[in-house]
């Protein structure tokens, strides 16, 4: 039986790993709307290529504040980013 998502609550904002490890160890998540949780990767592969590429620093300046905004370091994020759009 679905619960109604009025009835849950909306999950917070967690900026880093370690809050969110001290939330899911002291909290009953089904007691919050988990709808809108997207699947993710776990980074474990090595890391063995590396590329170098000059942007505008304008465009260095918004991929920052997009991974920021994500809470991902922005070479992390531009890494998803890159494998998102191989995906497609």
């Amino acid at each position: 039986m679905k619960r109604k998502s009025r009835n849950l609550r909306r999950l917070p904002r967690l900026k880093t790993d370690l809050a969110a490890e001290q939330f899911v160890a002291g909290s009953d998540l089904t007691r919050y709307d988990l709808s809108s949780l997207k699947a993710t990767q776990f980074e474990f592969a090595a890391k063995e290529a590396r590329i170098n590429m000059r942007l505008p620093g304008e465009l260095l300046r918004a991929v920052k504040r997009a991974a920021q905004q994500r809470g991902v370091p922005y070479q992390r994020f531009i890494r998803q980013t890159l494998e998102r759009a191989i995906k497609q």
